[in-house]
């Protein structure tokens, strides 16, 4: 049973702190904070929420500045929804699978563009040679 239980938190987690950040957190710099995932470590003292912020540096910064002062904020709130006897310290943590992603898909792009450049070539040498 409790391995079957990290990750229903993990989940609940995910879902309620989205929610908070969404309808009860002021700060205007957590404005397009979307949070991808939450990892809670099985003794619940930790929490690692990972955020995804779609702007530039210096926005991304004040972000996980208004995020670390909301955190306390944000674990009363838990307290009170979820009725868990610990609710863990919260680290948000800049989620970069989407940037990993989109560079695998440009290298799987490129790589496919040479190979389609390279297995023609001799096709066309062929062509030319016949004539």
């Amino acid at each position: 049973m409790p391995n079957r239980r990290i990750p229903r938190l993990n989940e609940q987690f995910r879902r309620e702190i989205a929610e908070i950040l969404h309808r009860d957190v002021r700060d205007p710099r957590v404005g397009e904070v979307t949070v991808t995932a939450v990892e809670v470590t099985s003794d619940l003292w930790l929490a690692r929420v990972y955020v995804s912020v779609p702007s530039d540096e210096k926005e991304r910064v004040e972000a996980f500045k208004g995020l670390d002062a909301a955190s306390n904020f944000i674990r009363r709130v838990l307290g009170g929804a979820l009725h868990i006897r610990r609710v863990p310290e919260l680290r948000f943590v800049e989620d970069h699978t989407l940037a990993q992603a989109n560079r695998i898909e440009e290298i799987l792009n490129e790589i496919g563009c040479t190979e389609e450049g390279t297995s023609s070539s001799p096709l066309r040498g062929m062509e030319e040679s016949d004539d």
